[in-house]
């Protein structure tokens, strides 16, 4: 056999094995399919769409549902147990503040039946103050929860004729007050016209509510109905110095004669 054949049937045997190992590394290997990996229990709980202000009212639009590990979502609203929950809870006042995707938790909430709701809704710097009403005392139960009222002081002084009868002075102390409650309703019930009552939580500052704590142990109150028009409006167009001057002021009756001095807080 010629040399040159040989050599040449060397190199084609070496590339061919060197193509067969090449392509034998080359395979596919089988691939490993991958177990399903457990899907955790999950359930819908109800969390904050938005930021929710300290005193805010909660609105629907303010809440969403939104998916949970169920592990972490145990003492939480959620959808299974209470599919109305954004009914139930839209109306009630954020008693601390919330952020977008917080959960919603009732603790953090005051409903308009529940304790603290009055605490939650009186503006900043103002008081609620309780007065006993009547019929007659309050316009005949036509006062509703924000109603705005004028609180009347009546008094009665003994004639120093002996003879004569009583004195009886009024006044006006209070104008132009917001009603909060009537007993314990905060809110006019749908349909209600009158809600006859026993007792009118008022709005009043700090120093209107020390007018009325004296007024009240010197007479009778009553409460004026006033136009819904009035809600901006002071007392009979005088300015808000000359309404408390008037407010701290009492009329004394002396000998029949009646005289203005002012009250010392």
């Amino acid at each position: 056999m010629n040399i040159a054949r040989v050599v040449v049937l060397i190199i084609a045997l070496s590339a061919g094995g060197v193509a067969a190992y090449l392509a034998r590394g080359t395979e596919e290997k089988p691939r490993t399919v991958a177990e399903p990996v457990a899907q955790l229990p999950t359930v819908e709980i109800l969390v904050a769409k938005s930021d929710i202000g300290l005193g805010q009212p909660v609105k629907p639009e303010d809440l969403q549902w939104q998916t949970w590990p169920a592990s972490a979502g145990n003492n939480l609203v959620n959808r299974a147990s209470r599919a109305d929950a954004i009914k139930e809870i839209a109306g009630s006042i954020a008693r601390s503040p919330f952020i977008a995707g917080e959960p919603i938790r009732e603790q953090k909430l005051v409903r308009a039946n529940g304790s603290g709701f009055m605490a939650a809704i009186l503006p900043t710097g103002m008081r609620a103050i309780s007065i006993e009403i009547s019929p007659e005392t309050g316009a005949g139960g036509f006062i509703l929860p924000n109603d705005r009222v004028d609180v009347i002081l009546s008094k009665r002084e003994k004639n120093p004729e002996s003879k004569g009868a009583d004195v009886v002075q009024s006044e006006i102390i209070l104008s132009n007050i917001r009603v909060l409650a009537i007993d314990q309703a905060p809110k006019e019930k749908e349909g209600i016209n009158t809600l006859v009552g026993r007792t009118a939580t008022l709005e009043l500052k700090p120093e209107q509510a020390e007018t009325l704590t004296r007024a009240r142990q010197s007479g009778t109150l009553a409460l004026a109905l006033r136009s819904i028009t009035d809600v901006n409006a002071t007392a009979e167009g005088q300015s808000e110095d000359q309404v408390k001057k008037r407010s701290e002021s009492v009329n004394v009756v002396r000998y029949g004669v009646a005289n203005q001095t002012t009250a010392q807080k």
